[in-house]
């Protein structure tokens, strides 16, 4: 009996560091993004047939929601304009490469204890009724359910100046980076969820470097448990289409 084809995986890789660079490679770089790119490269060597799709929206900030946006989501699709269509264009394009995306890999460096704003509006873009979530007033108990695709696993990679952000860590009340990534993500689906951080960066100590190799080596352990989780998805005949 032939073994089953091993089909590609797509994976959305989201940077939102407002620091162009990679730390340990470029002046100033950023953590996050050395943790994306560490992961991203471990991947791609292990899974070369899977498709990467990347966003950098820390450089490239999608538009952020204003009244405009909001009257056209709103819309019914037959109803929407031409200006409306147009006004949704980019959210649809985002919407796009997370219902297309297996795995979604997000850089999410701590700002003033939350997520960057260029992210946040990657974040409004996406939440959209009747397109990521459904909504039903009538509907008993629960009037609202997720409508991504089954399946989709999330990866949260972040950097912290000051430490101690992680569960039972003497901030961890203040850590508003995961909780606010992952419960509207959570909302409409994407529900497994992995995250690795450095911190320490504002002491630039002994103990950033070991934070530093603390999250690469949970990054390389979590890229092969991965591999092995989706790789074996992947060959599962019922799986979802990821190419259209």
């Amino acid at each position: 009996m032939n073994a089953p084809e091993r089909s590609p995986l797509r994976l959305l890789h989201i940077d939102s560091s407002a620091r162009p660079g990679v730390s340990g490679r470029d002046r100033h770089g950023s953590h996050s993004r050395r943790l994306g790119d560490r992961l991203i490269r471990r991947w791609s060597s292990a899974r070369p047939q899977d498709e990467i799709v990347y966003r950098d929206v820390g450089l490239t900030p999608p538009s952020h929601v204003d009244a405009e946006w909001i009257a056209a989501a709103f819309s019914p699709p037959g109803r929407r304009s031409d200006e409306q269509r147009a006004r949704l264009a980019e959210s649809d394009r985002l919407v796009a490469e997370l219902m297309a995306a297996d795995l979604v890999v997000v850089g999410a460096p701590m700002y003033n204890f939350g997520m960057p704003a260029p992210l946040k509006a990657w974040l409004d873009n996406i939440v959209r009724v009747g397109v990521t979530f459904g909504f039903d007033r009538a509907r008993a108990g629960e009037p609202y359910w997720p409508m991504l695709p089954p399946g989709k696993r999330l990866v949260i990679l972040g950097a912290r100046g000051d430490y101690g952000y992680d569960p039972g860590g003497r901030q961890a009340d203040v850590n508003f980076v995961e909780a606010s990534l992952k419960a509207p993500l959570a909302y409409i689906g994407l529900r497994d969820t992995d995250s690795i951080a450095v911190e320490f960066d504002e002491f630039a100590d002994e103990r950033l470097a070991q934070s530093i190799a603390a999250a690469e080596s949970s990054v390389d352990a979590l890229v092969d448990r991965l591999v092995a989780e989706l790789g074996e998805h992947a060959c599962r005949s019922d799986r979802y289409p990821i190419f259209t």
